[in-house]
């Protein structure tokens, strides 16, 4: 059984170097794959559906009998703080369509997960863009009642159900509800789905006073990634369901 792993952003890929015995391969590029063992496959899909319906075809083509969302989330639900472990149980995509995880991997997750990890479930809603202030979460959150949402995680969801495979997301919340997004984070992503570093500077040489608050959210980035960390050294454990 061979789990395919789709990662949006490449700060986000280093997370799983803690996955034991792993073959890591550093700056994987966007669009590529590699497998970090055996049994787990890696791709760097970018951000934004599109990006992740690519990857998770990909997956498949290789030989993926299993695919996982893998990355970090913006908190809808004003219970959730920075760092939070989100399991989610199902995923609302684009069209308003709710498509379930496979419920014995997410119960056999959670037991793995739950004596060292606090894990949250919930619904995971997609989100064409960058959801950037909190009063667009709370009417999200008011209207579906979704404890999370990302970019990618409904379209890999999609064709998980299009081939019969089994299908988890693991994501960790980088930004609270209660959090507005730094106006330099609006339109970091480039047209391939990656931070396109030069924006960010030049959004913060016309505001500069937005600075603190850019670090704050990297902040907040970090303790999502360490979270995400300590998830991938039980990884071999998640993946061996049956």
């Amino acid at each position: 059984m061979i789990t395919g792993i789709i990662v949006a952003l490449a700060e986000e890929l280093n997370t799983l170097k803690t996955l034991p015995n792993a073959l890591w391969e550093p700056n994987l590029p966007r669009g590529k794959f590699v497998f970090l063992t055996d049994n787990v496959l890696l791709i760097h899909s970018g951000a934004g559906a599109e990006n992740a319906r690519k990857a998770a075809e990909l997956a498949v083509s290789k030989g993926a009998t299993q695919l996982m969302s893998w990355g970090c989330a913006a908190a809808l639900s004003p219970d959730l703080k920075m760092g939070d472990l989100v399991l989610a149980e199902s995923l609302i995509d684009s069209d308003g369509q709710e498509i379930s995880v496979n419920a014995t991997w997410h119960q056999h997750a959670k037991n793995v997960l739950g004596a060292d990890i606090t894990v949250s479930k919930g619904a995971l809603i997609a989100s064409e863009k960058v959801v950037s202030t909190a009063q667009e979460k709370h009417e999200i959150f008011e209207k579906t009642g979704a404890v999370a949402l990302d970019m990618e995680s409904g379209a890999i969801a999609k064709v998980a159900t299009h081939y019969a495979l089994p299908f988890l997301v693991i994501r960790t919340i980088a930004d609270p509800a209660s959090m507005d997004l730094p106006n330099a984070l609006e339109n970091a992503l480039n047209e391939n789905g990656e931070v396109a570093i030069t924006r960010i500077l030049k959004s913060l040489v016309l505001n500069p006073k937005e600075l603190p608050h850019l670090i704050q959210i990297g902040q907040y980035f970090q303790i999502a990634k360490k979270t995400l960390s300590n998830v991938a050294k039980h990884l071999p454990n998640i993946i061996s369901f049956k």
